[in-house]
């Protein structure tokens, strides 16, 4: 199999000129294009000035391939095609006695659980939140009623934070033995639209997510798996350095040599008990800021230029960053084109924003996180849960700012940049449910973020026009951008200091966003099955 990459068409080209483009680009008949595969496709829209065009990667079968590899031998764009099929480690032994727990049931936890079902392992998966449409229900129920479920909300149950998100799936991460593509097929498995394995910056959105898990599950448990709701864990069983299995809040104990910890970066409660236990953590980087609201034509345009509103590329998007003079670095975060911002807290008093979007991005605005990088040794230090307490503080001074009723603090941003406090909303309608409280968000943040914020926005004007629109709207807080500790393992993917105990995904600190904690799922999951299977990585 050959793969040809940027092969490049028009925006508007017919489905047949594909074919044609490939047999033209070989210099071959058509009859010796056998068949071939959308690999991937993607568009670049930084040259407003020329005409879009869809660049391709093809992966395809011809006649006499080892001749055209020798014609084509000093051509970068035309390589076999490497093998992204997933191959297993291996199988579980017949009669395996124990079972390896899974702890946490997000995309990290979903991947290990299912993987190690797929090799035979029949998994004992415990996640303490709610499967996934009592969990929605719950969730709603903050964001309609500002009733807040602490083990049932955006962060925690079925399907873990991700699932109430853009449903992005694309990542920066190094994956030379293509994982992500394992993770995508599954995804596809489980009803995903079939694009999401070729287009550029695949996304489900929100209420496909839904389904998507509860057949993820169904399979897990039909390969011999077992999926625990409303089961949290509390403490670890040890022998010496040695994990023994783990105890429920109902107090019964589960037996175990093999425990996957997919916590997610919101489990403090669980963290501390792990810190109390002796399990060796280190305080990590991660960023504070607020969601951006701007109008989502605005956004299109700046972006697109004459194609902004096209049907085949949807609603645009953005990537920024900035490096300040007081040495931070502003940047956006988990942007999320024609959606909403949500609130996210997880704990009783606090207030957290994040952003989600359907799978038709079609709501009036952009929102995208705008943060700043803080590190724990100028910022916060104090230990490994020293980012915790600092996360904790600002989201219950970020309720009382709001209004002590789960109503989120917000400005316009033309009077952030200037100082002042906003009285009214502008053009631009905030999407936050419960509601905002408008006022004053230098109150919100330390000064050194809001000093850095307020120099990144009009930067960030020269890049996309109208981006430090006046009426544009800025709410508070977001502070889980990711893990504010790492839960050090080492290489057999196993805790520093307790075998047979292997944090994974973002809570550990290994991940961020779905694509990255389903391949991380799937590293575990791999490593757990080595070690069973005495098999050296």
């Amino acid at each position: 199999m050959l793969r040809i990459t940027e092969l490049k068409l028009p925006l508007d080209h017919p489905d047949e000129d594909l074919r044609t483009a490939i047999v033209q680009r070989l210099g071959i008949a058509s009859d010796d294009l056998l068949d071939f595969t959308l690999f991937k496709r993607s568009y670049d829209a930084r040259k407003k000035s020329s005409e879009l065009l869809f660049i391709y990667t093809i992966d395809l079968n011809v006649r006499d391939e080892a001749v055209l590899l020798q014609k084509f031998a000093d051509d970068r764009n035309v390589n076999p095609a490497p093998d992204v099929s997933y191959k297993f480690v291996g199988q579980a032994p017949a009669g395996q006695q124990q079972r390896p727990i899974v702890v946490g049931f997000g995309p990290c936890g979903i991947f290990a659980g299912l993987l190690l079902a797929q090799m035979g392992f029949k998994p004992i998966v415990l996640e303490r939140g709610k499967e996934v449409r009592q969990r929605t229900k719950d969730t709603w129920g903050l964001w309609r009623k500002s009733v807040l479920n602490p083990e049932s909300n955006v962060q925690f149950g079925e399907g873990g934070a991700g699932t109430f998100s853009d449903g992005k799936l694309y990542s920066q991460i190094k994956d030379p033995q293509h994982h992500g593509r394992k993770v995508l097929e599954e995804f596809v498995k489980a009803g995903a639209p079939e694009e999401i394995l070729y287009i550029n910056k695949p996304h489900i959105g929100t209420f496909r997510l839904t389904s998507m898990v509860e057949k993820m599950r169904e399979e897990i448990i039909n390969l011999g798996g077992e999926v625990r709701f409303e089961q949290k864990v509390t403490d670890l069983l040890t022998e010496g350095e040695q994990l023994t299995g783990v105890v429920l809040e109902s107090g019964e104990q589960l037996a175990s040599r093999h425990v996957v910890l997919a916590l997610g970066h919101s489990a403090r409660d669980t963290f501390r008990m792990l810190h109390a236990k002796g399990v060796f953590m280190e305080a990590k980087p991660f960023s504070v800021g607020f969601r951006i609201e701007h109008p989502q034509s605005l956004i299109d345009k700046a972006r697109l230029g004459k194609y902004a509103g096209h049907p085949k590329l949807g609603a645009a998007d953005y990537k920024l960053v900035h490096h300040a003079k007081n040495g931070r670095s502003v940047y956006s975060f988990c942007m999320c084109p024609g959606g909403t911002v949500v609130a996210a807290t997880s704990e009783p008093n606090r207030v957290v924003t994040n952003g989600m979007s359907q799978y038709s991005r079609n709501e009036r605005n952009a929102n995208s996180g705008i943060v700043v990088g803080i590190t724990p040794e100028v910022d916060y230090p104090g230990g490994p849960l020293a980012g915790i307490e600092f996360q904790e503080r600002l989201e219950s001074h970020a309720f009382v700012l709001g209004g002590s009723n789960y109503q989120a603090p917000a400005q316009l941003v033309g009077d952030f940049i200037a100082g002042k406090p906003s009285t009214a909303v502008g053009s631009v309608e905030p999407s936050y449910k419960p509601g905002v409280s408008l006022g004053d968000l230098a109150l919100a943040l330390p000064d050194f973020a809001i000093e850095a914020i307020r120099e990144a926005l009009p930067a960030f004007e020269r890049q996309i026009k109208g981006y430090s629109l006046h009426d544009a709207v800025l709410t508070g807080i977001e502070t889980r951008t990711s893990s504010p500790l790492r839960i050090t393992r080492d290489a057999s993917m196993q805790s520093l200091n307790l075998k047979g105990l292997f944090p994974a995904g973002e809570g550990a600190g290994y991940a961020g966003g779905i694509l990255s904690a389903g391949v991380d799922g799937i590293r575990i999951a791999e490593a757990v099955a080595r070690d069973i299977l005495g098999i050296q990585a």
